[in-house]
């Protein structure tokens, strides 16, 4: 229970913790913010918690932090799981090799490490050399390795650098064979890679002029508009740099620049926000006018993302007239449609990716949210089906054309990701690097499952737990789900999913439409005036998970982040009564103002436009921000969020956690936890991770009523 704590008195802000019964919530200011948006009254009463840098924002932040992790402070298991955590999380980790004239790259992590380290090696068995170390760069570990791009012959690198969890990067240079950096450093990137030239005297990328201060002078929440493809030359200054490609006509337009494989094409990739959609410009770099951007693809009709070429043949994997994806050959010579050649036809399988090595297509395939690889030659002729290891995901596969080798990594629900050389001559995958993780894999089982939606469509559902479960209903559960992007959930493996089956939980991922599990039109069937079909497949994964007797609702939690977050926030005000816990991370939460900050006008393709009526009307009526109701019992919920997420900037959260607090009409308790100094996730350093996943298990452990697993007994934990 609670201790007794001393009254905080902050402007705007007074935050009170209980000695005993539902935490005390700051008594958060309401101002008197209504907005007309077509034809509705929209109250905004928690608007200026949008004011991330003033004082009374940061003074409710300390506020609600301080309610917060007084009540996770009284959980007596809280230090007992972040102790098994940090034991189970500390086994060396490993990306899968790429080579680069003769050099392999890849990043390690000794176990506990906050970043991972890069090393290279002459030749694939060579002494490792460390070429760069992030947890030097900040004490905290909150400075990340934000990608990196390395040339032709493995002489020099771009890196990005990443603070705090932006999405903004910075650039610089490292010659890799002396480990020096060089003098450029580029800024304002967000969105961009590298593409070096063959000689490795520059690369392509992508930028943003410098924002201006928004009006409480803070850059990392403007709108991102205008990207413009840019060239840089080693050794000048960023000011410099070749204007390559921009359409100011266009402000939502943004590039990607591709080099061909024979270097003499610039293939630029045009996109319109997060749709599936792109056009598809080049550059012949070789002809007597370099500079003449020719259109190929212009009409926005379709996704096309290039394979590689045979001279002026450029291959495509498409959704074209094809939902679940073929590949195409566009000879640039004669570029009608009609002469367009289909090279792999559309499977029953959803096509997720095409790579071109050892002058063959490597083609991943989804079955049912499961990996297939399979091998093509250049005209499309079936070579072999890859053997994976097992039933899971398999990622991976790149390489150049002239390759022979390749690298993926496996993994599923019980599998940490394991590292396989593929010989692309014999077929023969050999493991390469197997983590060594201090748990038993034998006692846990998966299987898939499928329910029915609401509307009859049927849905499919992994479950994994210990084995000799009891469907008696008992079962704390997780139920996790994103369902939208096009992005498609697949088996992986998780630190905290054991930890959490090891509390004796359930765990359950739902592959939800508007995800991308079946290819274009299952996306289409979760999205824009669809949206709702998401939530309906989520609230029945529940039903179903409690009818089967694998538990019951004061038993099951409900999370997800970013979108996902949405997701968690619409289904407990739409269904508060089905969920016994809920924890909304980084959530998408005021669907009517997403699009007013940083990228957020990007996910107009799959939310719509709330400045357009129709649109408006879709979103008003699931927005969670907007359908809390007063004196509803809400199920025990967790908001977690960054102070500095410049992706889903947090005033989502603020806001809901502030609606939901003064709404709550039971004993419930809804809190919010507010890293410091982390963004949307990417490169958050593990000592954080570690810390917000103990505080999320002990949370659950409370408010599930969850009895000590055996593996945590004697370290402080006891049973409630």
């Amino acid at each position: 229970m609670f201790r007794s704590l001393s009254l905080l008195i902050v402007p705007g802000v007074v935050a009170v913790t209980a000695s005993a019964g539902p935490p005390q919530y700051p008594q958060t200011r309401m101002d008197d913010t209504v907005e007309q948006l077509h034809g509705h009254e929209i109250a905004d009463p928690y608007r200026w918690l949008e004011d991330l840098d003033s004082e009374e924002t940061a003074a409710w932040v300390a506020a609600q932090n301080e309610v917060s992790f007084g009540f996770l402070r009284e959980i007596p298991i809280r230090e007992a799981l972040r102790a098994r955590l940090t034991k189970l999380w500390n086994y060396e980790k490993y990306t899968a090799p790429s080579e680069h004239g003769g050099r392999y790259f890849y990043r390690r992590n000794d176990g506990l490490q906050n970043q991972s380290v890069l090393y290279v090696t002459e030749g694939l068995d060579g002494t490792p050399r460390e070429l760069l170390n992030p947890n030097e760069w900040a004490a905290d570990g909150t400075v990340a390795l934000g990608g990196t791009w390395i040339s032709d012959d493995g002489t020099k690198m771009v890196y990005g650098i990443s603070a705090a969890g932006s999405d903004w990067r910075e650039f610089k240079v490292l010659d890799v064979t002396t480990g020096a950096h060089l003098s450029d450093h580029l800024k304002w990137i967000k969105f961009s890679g590298a593409a070096w030239n063959k000689a490795g005297t520059g690369f392509y990328y992508s930028r943003y002029d410098e924002p201006a201060p928004s009006a409480d002078g803070n850059k990392y929440e403007d709108v991102n508009y205008y990207q413009k493809l840019y060239y840089h030359e080693i050794g000048t200054p960023q000011s410099d740099d070749t204007l390559v490609f921009h359409t100011p006509d266009e402000k939502e337009w943004g590039f990607g620049g591709f080099l061909t494989d024979d270097q003499r094409y610039l293939v630029i990739s045009i996109s319109q926000g997060t749709e599936r959609k792109n056009r598809i410009y080049y550059r012949d770099l070789e002809s007597d006018d370099p500079d003449t951007v020719h259109k190929l693809l212009d009409d926005f009709d379709a996704e096309y993302r290039l394979i590689g070429n045979d001279g002026p043949v450029f291959w495509f994997r498409t959704d074209l007239d094809a939902p679940r994806g073929k590949v195409i050959a566009i000879d640039t010579g004669n570029p009608k449609r009609s002469a367009w050649k289909t090279l792999i036809p559309q499977a029953e399988e959803t096509l997720r990716g095409v790579g071109l090595v050892n002058h063959q297509f490597v083609a991943s395939y989804l079955k049912d949210a499961q990996t297939q690889v399979k091998i093509f030659d250049t005209t499309g002729r079936p070579v072999r089906d890859v053997q994976l290891p097992g039933i899971g995901t398999a990622g991976g596969f790149g390489g150049e054309p002239d390759d022979t080798e390749t690298f993926y990594t496996f993994t599923s629900f019980t599998t940490p990701p394991t590292i396989y050389r593929y010989d692309l001559r014999t077929g023969e995958s050999t493991l390469y690097r197997q983590p060594d993780v201090d748990f038993d894999p034998s006692v846990y089982t998966t299987r898939q499952v499928f329910y029915k939606s609401k509307d009859g469509t049927r849905v499919p559902m992994f479950i994994t737990h210990k084995k000799g479960l009891k469907l008696d209903g008992s079962n704390p559960t997780m139920l996790y789900g994103y369902g939208g992007f096009n992005i498609a959930l697949t088996p992986s493996f998780s630190i905290n999913n054991l930890v959490w089956m090891e509390m004796g939980g359930v765990y359950a991922l739902a592959n939800l439409r508007g995800g991308g599990e079946y290819g274009k039109a299952w996306h289409n069937a979760g999205r824009l005036d669809n949206k709702q079909n998401v939530f309906d497949d989520f609230i029945a994964a529940g039903e179903w998970l409690i009818e089967q007797g694998y538990t019951r609702t004061e038993k099951l939690a409900i999370s997800g982040g970013s979108n996902g977050g949405l997701l968690v926030g619409a289904c407990i005000t739409q269904r508060p009564d089905l969920f016994g816990a809920a924890l909304p991370a980084v959530g998408v939460l005021d669907m009517l103002r997403f699009h007013k900050f940083t990228i957020g006008w990007a996910w107009t393709s799959d939310y719509g436009d709330p400045d357009e009526k129709d649109a408006f009307e879709v979103l008003r009526r699931y927005s969670p921000y907007h359908n809390i109701k007063a004196g509803t019992c809400y199920p025990p919920t967790m908001i977690t969020t960054g102070d500095h997420d410049d992706r889903v900037v947090p005033s989502h959260s603020f806001k809901f956690a502030s609606a939901l607090q003064a709404a709550q009409g039971c004993d419930n308790p809804i809190l919010i936890r507010i890293e410091t100094r982390a963004g949307h996730g990417a490169g958050k350093p593990t000592a954080k991770i570690i810390e917000e996943l103990a505080d999320r298990n002990a949370f659950l452990f409370r408010v599930l009523k969850m009895q000590t697993p055996t593996e945590m007994t004697g370290a402080s934990a006891v049973s409630e």
